[in-house]
């Protein structure tokens, strides 16, 4: 079978929810995949940041295997031998009382929004069911109804309703509207990414999150940091919030925990917001399962012992540095920190992102437009500085073929 040929199944027998780049991948290693035909690329998406280790990192690999062949899932109605070894890693590792394990990045955010309404009845003393979380526009935080509720991608939203009632909407990066509204006194909680991801990279104002966070401490209110994308090292520290000193009492986790092996997520909070949660109120089958937990140690032990965070911080200043450096018409703008970059790009003479993502393809580098006008760049952080270069004159090559 040809690429075609895998194409026009998917086609056939999938759901058209997705519009790939017309590639299909069959294999894997580091910052690189191969396509059917046997053509390399550097990938520069790693499944939306989920691929920080690179793809198939023989450690992480190792502990997936060794626990596949002893134990995957015992739901938990029972104790496993494996999740209490989790649970201490984690929460020592990111410096929380306690974890609650889910599966992907909507189920964490689903779970810490949840979590924040029974803090609110129970500790905060708001009313019942009057509870608000203030939540920010051009915001992904996944896809379920409830999420959707609050987002404002009109394609998100459209013919999904009635939706999940009790957010309030203010425009990100915005401080005097987060003030206006934490004037409401039945507000329990601020959900906010700290570099809006699927937005395009938006990186807000120095000071934006550190600014927010003391105003939900002023008022009493929960700072739920969605670090889904930004987190496990990719923005050049092991949590973008770290960037300005500001810990989330709601940290909600996913993607790279799991180093893009399996789905592996957390919510992570201490006890006087954890604990508010009883037997019975909140669960997953999957959630905390052995096999997940021995990928998620190992995976966070590949961000540590490889000092990632660090690594993502150099790279990222070399890659905005040679991207910005580039004269042409259509690069408009250059974003990111660490290694989670965007560049807007300017349509021209009829061309605009995608085709400069098809133009990369062909020359061995493969991302995705966001919005239509922004490229995202994130490869794995594993990736070498030699690599990254190379990877970036063909980028170059791509963008300037159109001038």
């Amino acid at each position: 079978m040809k690429s075609h040929d895998y194409i026009e199944r998917e086609e056939k027998y999938g759901a058209h929810n997705y519009h790939p780049l017309p590639v299909v991948l069959d294999r894997g290693e580091g910052p690189f995949v191969w396509d059917v035909e046997g053509k390399r690329y550097y990938d520069f998406l790693s499944a939306y940041s989920a691929v920080n280790q690179g793809h198939c990192h023989p450690r992480i690999i190792k502990a997936l295997t060794e626990q596949a062949g002893k134990l995957t899932l015992t739901s938990r109605a029972f104790f496993n031998s494996v999740l209490g070894e989790y649970e201490e890693y984690v929460t020592k590792y990111f410096g929380y009382d306690k974890v609650l394990p889910m599966n992907t990045g909507a189920e964490g955010d689903e779970t810490a929004l949840k979590l924040c309404r029974k803090w609110a009845y129970l500790v905060k003393g708001i009313k019942e069911n009057q509870a608000k979380i203030i939540v920010c526009e051009n915001n992904f935080h996944g896809r379920t109804i409830t999420i959707v509720s609050m987002s404002t991608d009109p394609d998100a939203r459209k013919d999904y309703g009635p939706f999940t009632p009790g957010f309030i909407t203010i425009p990100y990066n915005d401080i005097p509207a987060l003030e206006k509204a934490l004037e409401d006194p039945d507000v329990a909680g601020f959900l906010v990414e700290p570099i809006q991801g699927e937005a395009g990279v938006f990186v807000p104002d120095e000071g934006y999150i550190k600014k927010a966070y003391d105003l939900c401490k002023k008022h009493n209110v929960l700072f739920i940091a969605d670090e889904v994308q930004t987190g496990i090292a990719r923005t050049g520290k092991l949590l973008a919030c770290e960037h300005e000193g500001v810990r989330p009492d709601v940290l909600i986790l996913g993607k790279a925990l799991s180093g893009g092996v399996l789905p592996v997520s957390a919510v992570l909070a201490d006890d006087e917001i954890m604990l508010t949660i009883k037997p019975g109120e909140h669960g997953s089958t999957f959630g905390g399962n052995p096999l997940a937990c021995k990928v998620a140690i190992a995976a966070l032990e590949v961000i540590r012992d490889e000092k990632l965070a660090e690594k993502a911080e150099y790279l990222g200043r070399i890659f905005r540095e040679e991207m910005k450096a580039v004269k042409s018409d259509m690069i408009e703008l250059v974003r990111g920190k660490g290694l989670l970059n965007a560049i807007v790009i300017r349509p021209k003479n009829g061309k605009e992102a995608w085709d400069v993502c098809v133009a990369m393809k062909e020359l061995g580098v493969l991302a995705k437009p966001t919005h239509g006008h922004i490229i995202r760049f994130a490869p794995p952080l594993i990736i070498t500085e030699e690599q990254l270069r190379e990877a970036i004159s063909l980028i170059k090559k791509a963008i300037l073929q159109f001038d």
